[in-house]
């Protein structure tokens, strides 16, 4: 094994968090940071064209490719649960939607014990992440990294399924990261001069010249080093070599809810009981490691189109290939948006004091693909809505297969295995519908797809949504931060009984906020930058 290089700050993963982190604690040129990725660069055009995103999950060149053990409550399903495993992590193959969450999830959080984590504390750190198209508001903000924009891709049927939304008595919010998160509005996105706006194109990118930062990829971690109960350093792979990398000041593990934890069970730190099964040493006991696993579950209402939108005509292969080079090139035309132009966040009970539910659309079937005359007919129009259950009460847990760090873990979600979910998302998918009735998408709305038209009572509606609901794709609360002894985290990240690691990413969320959460975990690598330097907080903004 080659000697250890040592370094100040060993970060483990380059998604979302680790490159918020790369960048903002090699600002001070005195202090040497490594930044560890086991996928490789995020060259590749799919990666930074907007409308890829319909073909990068599944790809193997930059996803873990994982899916979870048997659903009981799913249909015995195994759910794919697509992972980043590139620079830029999930951030770099996600659907690019900017959700910050209700004020009221960081309310919660602090009202368990955890100062400095309210909505008045956490909102200066995503002005400070955000430029917003509008400019800095008192929710905005207006000179951050990464760039925030509402659709530009307008097809008539996202303003008509938005009427349709308030007509059947939701309200319309004008910014649903502002003022006022419940209703019908614009989407929207991470998407800067018509490419991918991901955190390794906003932070880390343009750092990369820096002396003090090193990025090494197809770097897999193997374990965390640990003398006299402080972590030391971290061992990795890569190119068939083992080589440890020495931390003088702090292990900051960014791996997200699927990896940190294995990284952290194999190096002894989890639930003794389970690590004996598998012959790993016990470092430190914390039965928390792993568990509190949540996911946003949600269903489909699909229906066919009446007559072909522009999504079809665009997707025709010579007009795609063009479309495709002058967003790479220009960043402009048709591919530099996704097909998704309205989101939703409703209420199943009028009496709750934050939505429940979220409506994700996309106005194009699965099977959407270049298609050309003669050769390859084009596909037929349809389009879909997922009311997401947003705060689910069950809970699941990231389970070793082994003690090699190459084997998938078991990942099981235990997607509505408390009894209070179905009820919740079943009442979601009965709103969907009754929006998807209303007048203003007569003119687009053809036959019910699915669940179908003579799906209706509770029963068939509750095995349609066990049987073909799938993950957004919003895996949190492995490491969880808390005060009681379960936490895994303290509220400043630190990792509970060993020192010089920290956490900082989706893994550490106490429970899921209200919508996608990729906002939240660059916000929390931003908070995490000002702890580790001991930085003091920016002020709390009471809006």
């Amino acid at each position: 094994m080659p000697a250890a290089r040592e370094f100040d700050y060993v970060i483990v993963g380059a998604g979302s968090a680790g490159c918020v982190l790369a960048a903002r604690l090699s600002e001070d040129p005195a202090v040497r940071v490594l930044l560890l990725e086991a996928g490789g660069w995020d060259w590749h055009p799919l990666l930074r064209i907007p409308l890829g995103v319909g073909r990068i999950w599944g790809f193997g060149r930059f996803d873990w490719g994982y899916h979870t053990e048997p659903e009981l409550h799913a249909g015995g399903r195994r759910i794919e649960t697509a992972r980043g495993k590139v620079i830029g992590g999930s951030n770099s193959i996600n659907a690019m939607g900017y959700i910050r969450g209700h004020r009221g999830d960081y309310d919660r959080w602090a009202s368990r014990g955890l100062a400095g984590w309210s909505y008045a504390d956490v909102l200066p750190y995503f002005k400070r992440a955000e430029t917003w198209e509008d400019g800095e508001t008192p929710y905005r903000g207006g000179g951050g990294p990464i760039y925030v924009r509402r659709t530009k891709d307008i097809d008539p049927l996202y303003d008509a399924y938005i009427a349709a939304g308030v007509r059947a008595g939701h309200p319309f919010t004008d910014d649903y990261n502002g003022a006022q998160q419940h209703g019908f509005g614009w989407a929207q996105w991470t998407i800067r001069q018509g490419r991918r706006d991901s955190t390794a194109r906003a932070y880390l990118h343009p750092v990369l010249g820096r002396r003090n930062l090193t990025v090494h990829t197809g770097a897999l971690a193997r374990r965390i080093v640990l003398e006299g109960g402080r972590a030391v350093g971290v061992e990795f792979t890569q190119g068939g070599e083992s080589e440890v990398a020495r931390a003088a000041r702090e292990v900051i593990l960014c791996g997200g809810s699927i990896n940190t934890p294995q990284l952290l069970m194999l190096s002894g730190i989890g639930d003794p009981d389970h690590l004996r099964e598998l012959g790993i040493g016990v470092a430190m006991p914390l039965p928390g490691v792993g568990r509190n696993l949540q996911d946003h579950y949600a269903a489909g209402l699909f229906h066919e189109r009446r007559e072909a939108g522009p999504f079809v005509a665009a997707t025709r292969f010579d007009r795609l290939a063009f479309n495709f080079a002058r967003a790479y090139v220009a960043g402009s035309g048709p591919a530099t948006d996704v097909p998704s132009g309205f989101m939703a966040f409703v209420k199943t009970d009028p009496s709750l004091a934050m939505p429940d539910i979220q409506f994700l659309f996309r106005s194009g079937p699965s099977s959407a693909g270049p298609w050309f005359p003669g050769i390859k007919p084009a596909w037929s129009d349809a389009f879909v809505c997922r009311p997401v259950l947003l705060r689910p009460a069950s809970r699941g847990r990231i389970l070793l297969r082994s003690a090699d760090p190459a084997d998938r873990v078991r990942i099981q979600q235990n997607f509505l295995s408390d009894a209070r979910d179905l009820p919740v998302l079943r009442k979601g998918l009965k709103l969907l519908r009754e929006v998807a009735a209303q007048p203003a998408l007569d003119r687009f709305r053809g036959r019910e797809l699915g669940p179908g038209a003579d799906v209706q009572s509770d029963a068939d509606l509750d095995s349609y949504i066990q049987s073909t609901g799938a993950t957004a794709h919003h895996p949190c609360g492995t490491c969880r931060m808390g005060t009681d002894s379960d936490a895994v985290v303290d509220g400043s990240l630190r990792l509970r009984g060993v020192e010089g690691v920290r956490v900082a990413d989706a893994s550490v969320m106490p429970d899921l906020v209200g919508g996608n959460i990729n906002a939240a975990v660059i916000m929390i690598a931003e908070k995490a930058a000002d702890l580790i330097q001991g930085k003091p907080a920016p002020a709390r903004v009471q809006v």
